[in-house]
């Protein structure tokens, strides 16, 4: 009986002890491994924010180098004209509608240069620019240039703060920046994106060119960082406050921002800066080439075994491109040893360089790399640089325009003898007879009209009926009558 006790007592115990062993969690192994846990991690850990960028350091050294502009600009409707009544008897002079307009700009250097859009401030009579710390100023118009839609402004005032200048080229798709403007009016805005693409060709500038023979260079940098109306003219900057484009224009069916933005690059900015301070002109270089994208198809029909590159498809006789031996079919893959994979690419790269500069070229011919050296000439095709356009300014105040006259190029392109362009116009006399800015005046009174200067002797001492006549570039011929 006592041995029955004992040997139940053993057992009880032996039970207890391998429950304990065998049945109790091991609660190290518990923690280690969970089969269903989810890959998740507090958003508090510190480890996530270690490499996220710095965006108050680029904001407060933008911000206050990026203006608001405002525009005033005179328009004329022609709708209640009776072209009789004002040339049998003088008329009634009509004021001019005003229309407001708003943007921004980049002040680019401490004694008042600012960059815009050239769409910013055309046909502008008044422009003024406040500054973040609500100073203001009238502008002056340097220059405009409507191929890369830039404009050149400057202000009386010295030790401004300003945007250094970054590089276009070094910019890589995924980088972060920060679009710094005027959206709606509202002051002095900060959005952040990333960019988006490269060498973007929206073919804005050419949709909306109203004056013909622009040759628009269109390559610009897509961001989805959040542009507005009022954003055009704006800094594109990148993490370390320095500029690396000029925010442009938005994809968008209802004028607002939809997601993706568009700047010009930096890089093609300092050009026309710089050319608009020396010359008074843009010194446009051209390689004197018609070239085309590579796709699958087109590799296909011309039996090309690689899609990089832009293919050569014309030569400009006695061009550039010609005289450094390029020939139709060779394929251009480097511009002075930058790659470029689309034609927006090559013109932004030509873009860069003056006429008479010197350029490597690398090409593939017959499945061969090699590289030739090409002088690049203006669009006249020929060396030298360009002479900043003559404008007359006429003192018959009443006519409200003003002359430029026209380059070899233009009369070839035209195929006019000879010509004067108004190159800006106002409310007066022409405005109201119906023509627009942009008209090539070829005769007045029936006498030939070839520089500013005779314009300025037909019209300055003249009075009674004046008959004009010439053509608009897309080749329409007109002729207007109005009264002195």
């Amino acid at each position: 009986m006592i041995s029955t006790a004992f040997v139940g007592a053993i057992g009880g115990a032996c039970v207890l002890i391998a429950n304990h062993f065998l049945l109790t969690p091991n609660t190290s192994q518990a923690t280690n491994y969970n089969p269903y846990k989810a890959p998740v991690q507090l958003t508090s850990y510190s480890g996530a924010l270690s490499s996220a960028p710095d965006f108050i350091a680029s904001a407060e050294k933008s911000v206050n180098s990026v203006v608001h502009i405002k525009t005033i600009v005179e328009s004329n409707n022609n709708l209640a004209y009776d072209p009789f009544q004002e040339w049998f008897f003088g008329g009634r002079q009509r004021q001019p509608n005003m229309m407001q307009g708003s943007g921004s700009g980049v002040i680019i250097s401490n004694d008042g240069y600012i960059v815009t859009n050239n769409h910013v401030v055309k046909d502008a009579s008044k422009i003024e620019v406040v500054l973040n710390d609500k100073r203001t100023y009238q502008a002056e118009v340097i220059g405009l240039d409507p191929n890369t839609d830039l404009a050149l402004l400057k202000v009386k005032e010295k030790e401004l703060p300003f945007v250094a200048y970054g590089n276009s080229d070094e910019v890589k798709i995924g980088e972060w920046v920060l679009a710094v403007g005027n959206p709606f009016n509202l002051n002095s805005t900060v959005t952040a994106g990333i960019i988006s693409a490269k060498g973007r060709n929206i073919n804005i500038l050419e949709h909306n060119n109203t004056q013909g023979g622009l040759a628009p260079i269109e390559s610009f940098l897509q961001t989805d960082a959040a542009v507005n109306p009022g954003n055009s003219g704006g800094a594109l900057v990148n993490t370390s406050g320095e500029l690396v484009g000029i925010n442009t224009a938005i994809a968008s069916n209802n004028g607002s921002y939809q997601g993706y933005s568009f700047a010009i690059p930096v890089n093609i900015v300092k050009k026309v800066v710089s050319d608009l301070i020396e010359f008074g002109t843009v010194q446009r270089a051209y390689i004197g080439l018609s070239i085309q994208d590579i796709d699958a198809k087109f590799a296909e029909e011309k039996h090309i075994k690689q899609l990089k590159g832009v293919y050569i498809n014309g030569l400009t006789e006695g061009g550039s491109g010609e005289e450094a031996g390029i020939k139709i079919g060779d394929i251009i893959t480097k511009i002075e040893n930058v790659e470029v994979k689309t034609t927006s690419e090559l013109l932004e790269q030509i873009g860069k360089f003056r006429p008479s500069d010197k350029i490597n070229v690398t090409l593939i011919r017959n499945e061969k790399e090699m590289t030739v050296s090409a002088v690049l000439k203006n669009k006249e095709n020929s060396l030298g640089m360009i002479k900043k356009p003559v404008v007359y300014r006429t003192s018959v105040n009443s006519v409200g325009a003003e002359f430029e006259e026209l380059s070899a190029d233009d009369l070839s392109r035209f195929k006019i003898a000879s010509g004067v362009k108004i190159a800006k116009l106002n409310a007066g006399k022409l405005a109201n007879a119906g023509i627009k800015e942009g008209f090539i005046i070829t005769s007045i009174d029936k006498k030939k009209v070839a520089t500013t200067k005779d314009i300025q002797s037909y019209l300055d001492n003249k009075t009674g009926g004046v008959l004009i006549e010439g053509l608009y570039p897309n080749g329409m011929r007109a002729y207007y009558g109005f009264g002195l």
